[in-house]
Order: C-alpha cells, then sequence, then structure tokens
C-alpha cells in the first residue's frame, strides 16, 4: 500500500512528459522488491526444509531407540555399527515423501 501510495503522490506533480518514465522507475521498484522477497522466502524455504528434514530423521531415531529399548537386548548381540544405523534411518526416515508432500504447499507460484 505503501508503494501505490507514493506513486500516486508523484504522478499529480511530475510534468505530463515525465510521468512515463516516473511509472517506469515505481515498476521497476516494486519488482525489485517482489524479486528480493521472493529470493528471501527461497532462503527461508530451504532452511525450513533442512529443519523438516532433520526432524523426521531425529524421530525415526527415537522411534528407532524406543523400540530397542522396548525389547530385551542381550548384552551378547553383535555390535552395531552405530554410524552407518543412523545414516540408513535418515535415508529410510521417509523425509524425502514428505518433503515433497509439504513442499508444494509452500513454494510460491510462479504465473509462468
Amino acid at each position: 500500500i505503501a508503494e501505490i501510495n507514493r506513486i500516486n503522490q508523484m504522478l499529480p506533480i511530475n510534468v505530463p512528459s515525465t510521468k512515463a518514465d516516473t511509472i517506469r522507475w515505481w515498476i521497476m521498484r516494486v519488482i525489485d522488491r517482489m524479486e528480493h522477497f521472493k529470493a528471501e522466502h527461497y532462503r527461508l524455504l530451504k532452511e525450513d526444509m533442512t529443519q523438516l528434514e532433520l526432524a523426521v530423521w531425529k524421530a525415526k531415531l527415537d522411534e528407532k531407540e524406543d523400540a530397542d529399548s522396548n525389547q530385551k537386548v542381550q548384552a551378547k548381540r553383535a555390535k552395531i555399527d552405530v554410524e552407518s544405523a543412523r545414516k540408513e534411518r535418515r535415508i529410510t526416515s521417509g523425509a524425502d515423501i514428505i518433503i515433497r508432500n509439504v513442499l508444494p504447499f509452500l513454494q510460491l507460484f510462479d504465473g509462468e
């Protein structure tokens, strides 16, 4: 609204020969601001998708830990490579499916 008010205040005081230039300047300013906010939205979206992926992974790890604690684990059980188990749970956590289905609701409509 501030941008519309600005152009409405500027146009009446401009000489008719400069009105087209003033409108062009105003449109470019609005487009630049829109591009800035699109870039900011994309940056935040990327950050939030990373957090979502990590949250899903953590939930999967917690789920596995709960399942392990509920079962009687014998001391003689072979050692599991914890790092590879964590990586495997990250891959099988389902985060890619969740993100693929959530992302369309958060993306900006480009209209092109």
